[in-house]
């Protein structure tokens, strides 16, 4: 019997091949958007997380630096659970800056006046900038900043600034609360050093 070389597939095999190869399409384009998915909220929260302790280190290291303003006025103004402002020389100029660190929302922010004047008042307006981004400890209901006299007991009566010495930050960070891993906690501490001898 003859039979034909040139026998091509049929239509059966055809649309057979053609459902295989957009099955195994669709499959490795899922597979491939998850990886990127996943990979894109892994990249975030590992930038949020190296945000945070940038804004953490800088918090500490101006904390330690606090003294008395350019006019007299004693180191610590203001402190509570979501912030604290104080004086420090945050320029490395003659003038002593007022410098509040907060959290707004989910967001660690740094607010400065630059005095001004002869003799120098802290009149101007306040610079701020947000210095970290996705930080929960609003939403939690958890402390941002913990204070510490110096017996080493917590301070209670957050209008007691006189009896400041240690400070401890803590920020909770998370890029989308909603999903897993949970959130990452970045902890520091700074004794202030100019008020030894202030009491």
């Amino acid at each position: 019997m003859f039979r034909d070389k040139h026998r091509g597939i049929t239509m059966i095999e055809a649309l057979v091949w053609v459902t295989v190869f957009v099955v195994s399409m669709m499959a490795l384009i899922v597979s491939l958007l998850s990886f990127y998915r996943a990979n894109n909220y892994t990249l975030d929260q590992a930038q949020a997380v190296s945000d945070a302790r940038r804004a953490i280190d800088r918090v500490v290291q101006t904390l330690r630096e606090a003294t008395y303003s350019s006019e007299g006025a004693y180191p610590i103004i203001a402190m509570s659970t979501s912030s604290i402002t104080f004086y420090a020389d945050v320029d490395e100029d003659p003038l002593i800056e007022r410098v509040r660190y907060f959290l707004s929302g989910d967001a660690i922010k740094r607010g400065i006046v630059d005095p001004s004047g002869d003799p120098p008042a802290y009149t101007a307006a306040e610079i701020v900038a947000t210095t970290s981004e996705h930080v929960r400890n609003l939403s939690l209901g958890q402390s941002f900043f913990t204070y510490v006299n110096e017996n080493g007991a917590t301070i209670t009566n957050l209008t007691d600034v006189a009896s400041l010495r240690f400070v401890t930050v803590e920020a909770v960070v998370n890029v989308k609360p909603d999903r897993l891993p949970n959130e990452l906690t970045i902890r520091s501490a700074a004794a202030l050093r100019n008020l030894d001898n202030a009491i």
